[in-house]
């Protein structure tokens, strides 16, 4: 199996390329070849035993969707994007990169007779906005209220069109906001999920923009890299013409997330967020949706955590070396 991962840079990108180098494997099939690309060179999964390229390339430019798939992929995961905050604060590049880029790729598969490949297309929570019911069943329809989300609910009724048509085998996945999120912030509007609990737990001060009473849903960035290996080999026949779904995860307040970091880290670390209300982002995140019935994704073979003390336990294992809930105040 041939994989290219673009948007390979990222974070899931990254983890998702370590972990097919360490198996040589995506989700039990063997992979020989491993196409690495972003805007900025990623780097070359080292410990693949198999054929490894990686380039940085902008998909959104003449001619690069087409080297993309010259080699004809078996699959292909398509990561790259312009997150939310930003394709909000610069609408023109977030439809250059989010629509455009999305469009050349699949364009360039269309051009390869007989060739159809499995495309795994990153979508969005952000593809719903306000009003929704406070639990939105998968049948709801795409209501986006932000230029991110209307990016990506185009991207999902290109993939249903293209995979209708058989030109390629479409998986869309609705990421929940993946959290904790390694690293330095984004700029993504809800990378102040992640910082919330990140930087305490690193010691560090972190900035709530929001109030403790916004709702979310989440999951561990392992859960992220596992829909994406599911999605390479299941069987899309049950999918039908409808290839996107909501992937499953934990819903949790602002407030739920600070307490499960003080059941971990203490008082101590609670003390380190900092309360700095920002209108701009708060508007964002209001207009996002909290919770959801995830029973398509779940009779697929989607899988994530149950709780949020299960997504911390991920990170300080993942991240930090640590295998036990410690430093919790007794």
């Amino acid at each position: 199996m041939r994989v290219t991962i673009l948007g390979a840079a990222g974070m899931i990108g990254r983890k998702l390329a370590e972990r097919i180098a360490i198996t040589g494997q995506i989700n039990g099939q063997n992979v020989d070849a491993l196409t690495l690309v972003d805007v900025v060179t990623p780097d070359v999964a080292t410990d693949f035993k198999g054929t490894r390229d990686a380039y940085a390339a902008d998909l959104a430019e003449a001619g690069v969707a087409a080297q993309v798939v010259a080699d004809q992929p078996d699959v292909i995961v398509h990561l790259a994007a312009v997150v939310s905050g930003e394709a909000e604060a610069d609408m023109e590049k977030g439809y250059r990169v989010n629509l455009d880029g999305t469009r050349a790729l699949l364009e360039a598969i269309a051009a390869h007779d007989g060739y159809c490949p499995r495309v795994i297309y990153a979508s969005s929570l952000a593809v719903f906005g306000a009003p929704f019911p406070a639990k939105i069943p998968d049948d709801f329809h795409l209501t986006p209220l932000t230029s991110y989300g209307t990016q990506k609910a185009m991207g999902e009724m290109l993939l249903n069109d293209y995979s209708r048509r058989g030109i390629l085998d479409g998986v869309g996945i609705r990421f929940p906001t993946i959290c904790i999120r390694p690293g330095k912030p984004n700029k993504a509007a809800s990378s102040f999920f992640s910082g919330i609990l990140r930087e305490p737990l690193n010691g560090q001060e972190a900035i709530l923009p929001v109030a403790d009473d916004v709702r979310h849903w989440f999951a561990s960035p392992r859960a992220a890299v596992g829909y994406i290996e599911h999605a390479a080999t299941m069987d899309t026949a049950p999918l039908g013409a409808q290839r996107c779904m909501t992937m499953p995860g934990v819903t949790a307040t602002v407030g739920e997330q600070i307490e499960a970091l003080r059941d971990v880290a203490g008082d101590e670390a609670v003390a380190l967020i900092r309360r700095a209300p920002d209108p701009a982002v708060a508007s964002i995140v209001a207009g996002w949706p909290r919770d959801f019935d995830t029973a398509r994704a779940l009779k697929m073979g989607f899988r994530a955590e149950k709780s949020f003390q299960e997504i911390i336990a991920i990170y300080l294992e993942d991240e930090m070396g640590r295998t036990a809930l410690t430093g919790a105040a007794t």
